[in-house]
């Protein structure tokens, strides 16, 4: 086997041939599904079909994560379950893209022989044509099966282009990377080392593809970044007028770009996900305020509420400096919600840690919250530290949080009872077709009674009640205020 640099466009399919089917398998997080989208378009524009089934595809490409343990488990189970209809089909192409593909490279090989193709994190672009390569090899008589296998994983390599004609949205919705990679070392996280450093579009090239999603009819755009608010941070050259060497103030930054997005007509609604506390800055706080497109809610992972944790965790802040990043963002955006990602059971972690992510996550009043037991990952520092909490505490721990996390949404959702949000309606619910469901302003979840006509558009909804992770609503046009449910309470 050999590692190919792949360079040449793949050959379209003959006129009258029967198109291949391609099928993508994605795992993990927004990113993934939205480099999946880029997959398929790629594809397209060789002459491809696409279809959910494995069974009925010509070649199935696994999109993997490799953030936990049991994201990589499930795309092993997938790949096994393959072995036997690749015997019976051994023209099928079967590949490995994504975090997982770029950590285990080439020992994918040898866990599953049927594999044929591994592209890393930043080689998916060239995923057509490497698959015309393995048929090529196949072909050759000459070359063992091991000699037909691609693999691709070169981290120097640039992050590849996005096309917006390769984009395949097909909803009101679409994802839109605006930079890759982390510049940070999270003792944790094997980010770095699956997506490298930090790579950030330009602003003409973003605005561009968000005007093609806008023309497409998306009404929501969420920008995508493995630290979306280091955006720009990679950027070399200053603004104009700034002088050289001053850092962050010099460089055009994730302000500039939804600056930018706001004057893309046609979008309704710009998200983002996920941020970092560091780059956390009142210039950010100051463009979302200038921007009435953007939601007023940022997911603003705290990890831990422990100092000792945040240290071993080497994040980079301690939970005074959260703190004040945090009153930042308020301070000029007094109605923003924050969310947060936890780790519990981290090496060391001890009762007191633990309590004191209980009670900042009180503290700070996160309306959102994902909890996670603490999963060693290969290639991370802190894979070398004791993994000393054993599994039935950090189960405990879990379950306590989560009910930290229930009791203070429940009484934040109660804050929100009876006011009037404006809710972007995306989906009709799966239990009751009657029922649309969407996401308000602030991150909140919202059930109403509507007619499909409504979807993709924004409306005004009344939250009469809440529930585990939401709110039932009626649509303000068809409600007087007077016979509103809830009073209107004020955040304390």
């Amino acid at each position: 086997m050999t590692t190919t640099r792949h360079t040449s466009e793949p050959q379209n399919i003959p006129v009258g041939a029967a198109a291949p089917r391609l099928c993508v398998v994605t795992f993990g997080c927004q990113m993934n599904k939205y480099d999946s989208s880029l997959v398929e378009g790629r594809f397209r524009r060789s002459g491809y079909g696409t279809t959910s089934s494995v069974e009925d595809a010509d070649v199935v490409i696994f999109n993997t994560c490799s953030v936990r343990d049991h994201a990589e488990e499930r795309t092993w189970s997938w790949v096994g379950e393959l072995k036997q209809l690749k015997k019976r089909r051994p023209d099928m192409v079967i590949g490995l893209m994504g975090c997982m593909a770029q950590r285990v490279e080439k020992e994918a090989f040898k866990r599953a022989a049927h594999i044929d193709l591994v592209a890393g994190t930043r080689q998916f672009q060239h995923l057509p044509q490497m698959v015309e390569e393995v048929r090529a090899r196949r072909a050759d008589s000459s070359l063992s099966r091991s000699d037909e296998r691609v693999a691709f994983t070169d981290m120097a390599a640039e992050v590849p282009v996005d096309r917006t004609g390769e984009i395949w949205t097909g909803g009101r919705q679409a994802y839109m990377a605006v930079m890759r990679g982390c510049a940070l070392s999270c003792t944790y996280c094997v980010v770095p080392m699956t997506r490298g450093g930090v790579q950030s579009r330009s602003i003409p090239q973003l605005v561009e593809e968000a005007r093609w999603h806008a023309d497409q009819g998306v009404k929501v755009l969420t920008l995508l970044g493995q630290t979306v608010n280091s955006y720009g941070e990679d950027f070399s050259v200053p603004l104009e007028g700034e002088p050289s060497g001053t850092g962050r103030q010099g460089r055009e930054g994730l302000g500039d770009l939804l600056r930018a997005l706001q004057e893309v007509p046609g979008l309704e609604r710009i998200r983002m996900i996920t941020l970092h506390p560091s780059y956390a800055t009142r210039a950010l706080a100051e463009a979302m305020r200038d921007c009435d497109k953007v939601d007023r809610f940022l997911p603003l992972p705290a990890q831990a509420g422990s100092d000792p944790v945040l240290k071993r965790m080497k994040r980079a802040y301690n939970l005074d400096l959260y703190r004040k990043r945090a009153d930042t963002l308020r301070s000029v955006l007094p109605d923003l919600e924050l969310g947060s990602d936890w780790i519990v059971g981290f090496s060391g972690e001890t009762e007191e840690d633990f309590v004191g992510s209980q009670r900042f996550l009180e503290e700070q009043q996160f309306i959102v919250n994902y909890i996670f037991k603490y999963d060693e990952r290969p290639l991370t520092k802190a894979a070398g530290f004791p993994d000393d909490v054993p599994e039935a505490i950090k189960k405990e721990r879990h379950k306590r949080l989560m009910e930290t996390s229930e009791r203070v949404q429940r009484a934040r959702f109660e804050q929100w009872c009876g006011r009037t949000e404006q809710v972007f309606l995306e989906a009709v619910s799966p239990r009751d077709a009657n029922i649309l469901q969407g996401r308000s302003v602030h991150g909140l979840s919202v059930s109403v009674a509507g007619g499909e006509e409504l979807l993709g558009t924004k409306v005004p909804v009344i939250l009469d009640e809440c529930t585990a992770y939401g709110f039932s609503g009626r649509l303000a046009k068809d409600t007087a205020s007077e016979d509103l449910a809830c009073k209107d309470t004020v955040r304390k």
